[in-house]
C-alpha cells in the first residue's frame, strides 16, 4: 500500500507541476511540435535532470536497485514513430493527456482511448515482434555511463551543464 500512495502522490504533484508549467496545453503542445515554443523540452529536460540526480543519488545510498532495460534499435526505433505520429495527430503524449483530462479537456480522452487501442493491439503484435522487430539492434542492458567507462556523476554534470546552456540558448532566441 505504501508504493501505491507514494506513486500517488508522485503522479498528483508531477500533474500539478505540468499544468503550473503550462505544457498540458494544447497550443504549447503543437508549438513544440513546429519547433516554436521549447517549453515542453525545458520541462522534459529539466524533469530527466531531477530524476538522474534523484535515481543515481538513491542508488549511491542504496536506497535502491538499478533495473536496466536493454536497448534494442528496432523497438525503440518503432516505438518512437508511433508515438511520435500519434503525438503530432492528437496533440498530447500520454503524460499531458491525462493532465489535461484532469483539467477538463475532453478532447484529451480521444488519445487515451487510442494509446489503450495502441496497447492492445502492441499485445496482439507482441509474439510476431519478439521474433522479428525486438531483435534488431539489441544492444543489452547499457547505459551511457557504462558505455563510456567514466563514473555516473560525470555524465550528469555534463548533461546538466548541457542542458542549462540549451535552456540560455532557448531563452536567448525567445523560444
Amino acid at each position: 500500500m505504501n508504493e501505491l500512495l507514494t506513486g500517488a502522490v508522485t503522479g498528483i504533484l508531477f500533474g500539478f507541476l505540468m499544468q503550473k508549467a503550462q505544457v498540458i496545453r494544447y497550443d504549447r503542445q503543437l508549438a513544440a511540435l513546429r519547433l516554436q515554443d521549447m517549453t515542453i523540452v525545458k520541462f522534459m529536460l529539466s524533469t530527466i535532470l531531477v530524476a538522474m540526480v534523484g535515481i543515481y543519488l538513491l542508488f549511491d545510498l542504496g536506497l535502491i536497485k538499478l533495473s536496466v532495460k536493454p536497448l534494442i534499435l528496432g523497438g525503440n526505433v518503432l516505438g518512437g514513430l508511433i508515438f511520435g505520429i500519434g503525438w503530432g495527430i492528437v496533440g498530447y503524449c500520454p503524460a499531458t493527456a491525462m493532465g489535461a483530462l484532469g483539467e477538463g479537456r475532453y478532447d484529451s480522452a480521444f488519445g487515451l482511448l487510442g494509446m489503450i487501442l495502441g496497447a492492445g493491439l502492441y499485445a496482439e503484435a507482441y509474439p510476431l515482434m519478439k521474433e522479428t522487430v525486438l531483435t534488431w539492434g539489441d544492444f543489452g542492458k547499457i547505459t551511457l555511463p557504462s558505455v563510456l567507462g567514466i563514473n555516473h556523476w560525470i555524465v550528469i554534470v555534463i548533461l546538466a551543464a548541457a542542458f542549462i546552456a540549451l535552456f540560455r540558448w532557448f531563452e536567448k532566441k525567445g523560444l
